[in-house]
């Protein structure tokens, strides 16, 4: 195997995204006549990116976003108080990364720096909080009357206050002004029902532009709010269940990402809304993995090999770098045992291969070929 080098180095940026898994227990009244509950009880929403972004164009993806330097704002502190304040803010200890590899070099943020007042737990909540409500409407927001610490069960969206569109008009234009939202509603944004879930590093490829340091967060709604896609970055959106999100990839009707749909097949494994949220508050002590994908670009197709695949190296080199090989991705894998991968073979075919031990209390997709 040899590598490619790009020359220069990648600007990386920090950013969050939040999963949105809602319990669906009732049938929809949409016509068509509505689908049957999911078998997994609960649905994930998915916003379909314009395709005139120029990154991922036209892809579903869950909510979320760059994080800003309001974000981690000090003026956040007396709307927080007198219930919740550093260290903790109520959320127990902070998480920590479970991976040292890599060591990123400078993240590049333009709008973001470490100089704010708050915890990065918090200020990385806020964003995917802000994030869901400037993409989709949501409001993951709760009283500040509320009693202090995390709610005994799932969380529900605040229903949209009026002036809903002016509101979004000007945290897009500032996200300073979130903060003046929550204070607007006497509301601070629900960072206890946001679990930890992952990280994911964009892998270097010789056409990325963009690269991100991305957290992922995992909230459980006891009902699915409405959504209103802000028809400029988000032009559509959809509720569906992972294996229904499976279903429609594989039939080309959406195309997502492989750390999306990585992270679709790993949450196949539960057969039931309650069983998810208890997983989630089960590990809430565990921390992040955090991974950052290198691309095997084999003769017929493309494979991303994940932390613990005999083939992955822990090399900084592979922060700007290829991997390649002359042989085709079915002698790759006749040669392997110890995998964790994800194969591409199309835009709309993908597989992944799984024999490694899930770490940290967390769970793996199991082998997920999709056809």
């Amino acid at each position: 195997m040899n590598s490619s080098l790009r020359p220069g180095p990648s600007r990386w940026r920090r950013a969050a995204s939040i999963v949105l898994a809602a319990a669906w227990t009732r049938p929809e009244t949409a016509t068509p006549p509505s689908r049957p509950p999911p078998a997994e009880g609960f649905r994930l929403l998915l916003l379909q990116r314009s395709p005139h972004q120029g990154f991922m164009p036209g892809a579903h993806v869950f909510p979320g976003g760059v994080l800003d330097a309001a974000d981690r704002s000090a003026d956040w502190l007396g709307l927080f108080a007198p219930h919740h304040g550093p260290p903790g803010f109520g959320l127990g200890p902070a998480p920590f990364s479970r991976a040292a590899f890599p060591s990123l070099p400078h993240t590049g943020d333009s709008n973001a720096d470490n100089t704010g007042a708050l915890p990065e737990d918090v200020a990385f909540r806020i964003c995917a909080v802000r994030e869901a409500f400037e993409e989709a409407g949501v409001l993951l927001l709760r009283p500040r009357s509320s009693p202090p610490g995390p709610a005994p069960g799932p969380g529900l969206a605040l229903e949209p206050p009026p002036g809903l569109a002016a509101w979004r008009a000007r945290v897009r234009r500032d996200p300073r002004h979130f903060l003046r939202l929550c204070a607007h509603l006497d509301c601070t944004p629900d960072i206890w029902a946001l679990h930890n879930w992952s990280a994911w590093l964009t892998p270097f490829s010789r056409s990325a532009t963009r690269r991100f340091d991305t957290a992922f967060f995992l909230c459980c709604l006891r009902e699915p709010p409405p959504v209103y896609p802000d028809l400029a970055e988000v032009v559509g959106y959809q509720w569906s269940s992972p294996s229904e999100t499976t279903e429609s990839f594989s039939s080309k009707e959406i195309w997502l990402a492989p750390p999306q749909f990585y992270e679709v097949r790993r949450l196949a494994n539960f057969a039931s809304f309650s069983d998810l949220h208890k997983f989630c508050l089960g590990r809430a002590l565990e921390g992040l993995e955090r991974w950052l994908p290198i691309i095997l670009l084999t003769a017929d197709g493309m494979v991303h090999l994940l932390p613990g695949d005999e083939l992955y190296l822990e090399d900084s080199d592979f922060l700007e770098n290829l991997m390649s090989t002359e042989k085709k991705t079915e002698e790759i894998m006749k040669e392997g045992k110890q995998f964790h991968r994800i194969v591409i073979h199309n835009r709309h075919l993908y597989d992944i291969h799984v024999t490694v031990q899930s770490k940290h209390k967390h769970v793996y997709p199991k082998n997920s070929v999709v056809n």
